[in-house]
């Protein structure tokens, strides 16, 4: 078994529950994934190095930013396995919000990064966009050149549209709905992942 077909599993075992929620963009929905529950064991966290570091490789950045909170062990896990491979990319957090004590920060980890530095956002799950564009915003604002989103799940309702229209980037995703919801896959347009809408 390959290393996104191992991910996939233990993404269905661990983060995934057909049941009612609200979803953190407000909408109510018949499925949920927790993606933290996997991605923080360390197989998984390995796992997702190995999966996103060539989707990163391919808008050749310089670093790599996760949205807090799941973003950020996807961002770990890539900049290890850069480094692992001898083509380290720094990571960054960026934050929901500011913290109203210490040095007030936007973005972790970035002091070090020029302004001009290409970075890829990365998420965990993107349903409506909403937080992914404010992360974009926040690393523009600080001068950084955002090239593309990737995602580990994108829930295909309506959050890759937005973006797109949003800020005009490429967004990509590792799986989607349909490798979840039991509806077998379909031909994807991303190598390795799954067909984004």
């Amino acid at each position: 078994m390959n290393a996104r077909d191992q991910l996939l599993e233990l993404l269905r075992v661990h983060s995934f529950r057909r049941k009612h929620v609200i979803l953190a963009s407000g909408r109510e929905s018949d499925f949920f994934i927790d993606c933290k529950q996997t991605i923080l064991q360390a197989q998984a966290h390995a796992l997702v190095g190995v999966v996103m570091l060539p989707m990163a490789f391919d808008f050749a950045p310089h670093a790599v930013a996760g949205v807090e909170l799941g973003g950020c062990p996807l961002a770990s896990a890539v900049a290890y396995a850069s480094a692992l491979a001898g083509t380290p990319l720094d990571a960054i957090y960026v934050r929901k919000e500011v913290k109203d004590h210490g040095s007030r920060r936007d973005l972790e980890g970035n002091a070090h990064l020029a302004p001009g530095t290409k970075v890829v956002l990365l998420e965990d799950v993107i349903t409506t966009g909403g937080s992914t564009l404010k992360a974009i915003d926040k690393l523009r604002a600080a001068g950084y050149e955002v090239p593309a989103v990737l995602c580990l799940v994108d829930r295909e309702e309506g959050g890759r549209e937005a973006i797109l229209a949003g800020a005009k980037v490429e967004v990509r995703a590792v799986f989607g709905r349909l490798d979840f919801m039991g509806c077998g896959t379909v031909a994807a347009e991303v190598p390795g992942g799954s067909p984004l809408r």
